[in-house]
């Protein structure tokens, strides 16, 4: 009798364990455990993929789970503009042994990080006489005189870049001798922005001796701006 009693106290034992585990898992015990009851995730990328748990507390608690590393892009497209301010530069009537000058203005605009340079490159070398291409105003001998054909050019005090430390350069009177030379007349380290056409004048002076020969002399000069992004 004495074995019979301790066999069913010893089943009821279980019976108690099994139910007071059951009303644990089930969330209805008052033991509490952490949960997965859901996934944080990223449409068709499984690495984005977390879980997202519960205490199995119903007051006082909320469920909670995260997803990080979402990207988020954009674009700035890159702008480069350049106007000059006129298409002819006239030095009007050469004097003997007097430098007559001409300029034009140039205005950049840009968001490129280093800023820019520009150059301006003759397109004969020198000024040219429009009916005998072997007479040339320059400082070289070739055609039996030596003048003088330069260029050189000044940026304005005032920028108009918002950059901080932005600084510009132009350049020193420099004789033109050739088409090829690439001449620096404009360079910048920060972007600026694209207002009045001021950001640099370039100038044009020629000399001639009282042997250089009459007539109409030319020159066509490139400008050619480059952006450093």
């Amino acid at each position: 009798m004495i074995k019979t009693k301790i066999k069913k106290a010893i089943a009821l034992s279980w019976i108690v364990a099994i139910t007071a585990s059951s009303l644990v898992s089930s969330g209805l015990g008052t033991a509490y455990a952490v949960l997965q009851i859901g996934t944080g995730s990223v449409t068709g990328t499984g690495a984005f993929n977390t879980s997202i748990m519960w205490d199995e507390t119903y007051t006082a608690a909320s469920a909670s789970g995260s997803v990080s590393g979402i990207l988020v892009k954009a674009r700035v497209l890159p702008t480069l503009t350049m106007e000059i301010s006129t298409g002819t530069i006239d030095l009007g009537n050469l004097t003997a042994n007097v430098a007559a000058s001409g300029s034009l203005f140039i205005e950049v605009g840009t968001n490129a990080k280093s800023g820019v340079s520009i150059t301006a490159r003759s397109g004969s070398g020198w000024l040219t006489k429009t009916d005998d291409n072997s007479v040339q105003i320059n400082n070289l001998f070739t055609d039996g005189v030596d003048e003088s054909y330069t260029f050189s050019s000044t940026p304005n005090v005032t920028n108009d870049s918002n950059a901080p430390a932005f600084t510009s350069t132009g350049l020193t009177s420099t004789q033109v001798f050739n088409n090829i030379i690439e001449h620096t007349v404009y360079s910048t380290n920060k972007p600026e922005n694209k207002n009045l056409v001021d950001d640099v004048e370039f100038v044009v002076t020629a000399t001639t001796k009282d042997e250089t020969p009459a007539g109409y002399y030319e020159d066509t000069i490139t400008f050619t701006v480059t952006g450093n992004f």
